[in-house]
């Protein structure tokens, strides 16, 4: 089951029929706590999706700040990368952190600043949170933003095989129109290190 996270901005319906077009059958709906939809709105998205063979499942983007809040709220606690990672990868209160490459560190000669260590594998591995691997942050990029955060996401993706971390493959996007085939991606994260299984996996994760 080919699966893909996605950041819906009011248009749920469009990621939905993309996502059927191109081969998708699951899709999940992160929200930040103060947007997420009604559970009437929801039903009715659902229906719209079970027309198109997909299955939904809605979840919250926390911070360090609300992480208590949406966690009674929602199954699902996202958290984009922020400073706080190891707060919130501790916390056992998130199921799944992305973002991690867009560092604005700099990265050094032997070491990319890719926001992942060993130390914080450990500690996600422990825990059972998933690093999110975001293909849609490589689009509108120039080129050499482009290769550092490739570069960065290869060390990620070596990591996380190395620590045995659980790692999901999405598009984290709010366009619809940044979704890729499954073969495309596969493609891609071939190319960064995954072998056949681990693309497997982190294609048809569950949260």
């Amino acid at each position: 089951m080919n699966t893909d996270i996605v950041l819906p901005k009011d248009n749920e319906s469009e990621f939905i029929i993309m996502a059927s077009k191109l081969g998708y059958r699951k899709l999940y709906f992160l929200y930040p706590p103060e947007g997420h939809i009604k559970e009437e709105t929801e039903e009715k998205l659902a229906q719209t999706a079970a027309t198109h063979g997909i299955n939904l499942t809605s979840g919250i983007i926390a911070n360090q700040k609300n992480q208590n809040n949406p966690a009674r709220h929602s199954k699902i606690v996202a958290a984009r990368s922020t400073d706080s990672d190891r707060f919130l990868i501790e916390s056992k209160k998130v199921n799944l952190i992305y973002g991690l490459e867009g560092s604005s560190k700099r990265d050094y000669f032997n070491q990319r600043s890719s926001g992942l260590n060993h130390v914080i594998c450990e500690i996600a591995r422990k825990n059972n949170v998933t690093i999110g691997l975001s293909y849609g942050q490589l689009f509108g990029k120039n080129k050499h933003l482009q290769s550092i955060l490739l570069g960065r996401m290869m060390q990620n993706i070596s990591l996380c095989r190395k620590y045995h971390v659980k790692t999901a493959i999405g598009s984290f996007s709010s366009n619809p129109y940044e979704l890729r085939s499954p073969y495309d991606v596969a493609g891609l994260f071939s190319v960064l290190g995954m072998d056949s299984k681990d693309i497997k996996e982190s294609m048809n994760f569950r949260l």
